[in-house]
């Protein structure tokens, strides 16, 4: 199920809705939402091999999918919890213009580590898209 997601503190109250608060957030281009969705020791796999771990890094590569002027597509699947932390796996879709014109198009299935912060709101702690 996907659906538009307020921007609020109850669009991140569950792992699921933080998936679809950040496919909102991807629409809109709003780098700075999406860095608020992030724990500040978080780490982001963008692609096979490369772990970012400062939050510069992570926010120059969330900068430069946006540059892509994507739509994301969310559908979150399965959601373990154990206490405080969550694994959720999401098929996902991008479509976005890379800087030549060409068209991009990108997808899969990812598992995201979340964790429930003392504000009652989930953040990302481990994305690997």
């Amino acid at each position: 199920m996907t659906t538009d997601v307020p921007m609020s503190t109850t669009a991140t109250s569950t792992p699921a809705a933080l998936m679809q608060t950040f496919a909102a957030h991807v629409h809109a281009r709003d780098l700075d939402a999406l860095m608020g969705l992030y724990e500040p020791d978080a780490v982001f796999m963008p692609e096979p091999g490369v772990v970012l771990s400062a939050p510069a890094e992570i926010r120059a590569a969330l900068g430069a999918m946006l540059s892509l002027e994507p739509t994301m597509v969310v559908n979150p699947g399965q959601v373990l919890v154990a206490g405080d932390v969550a694994l959720v796996q999401n098929d996902w879709s991008m479509t976005g213009t890379a800087p030549d014109g060409t068209a991009v198009t990108q997808g899969g299935r990812s598992a995201d580590v979340v964790r429930l912060g003392p504000d009652g709101t989930w953040r990302v702690l481990i994305d690997r898209p």
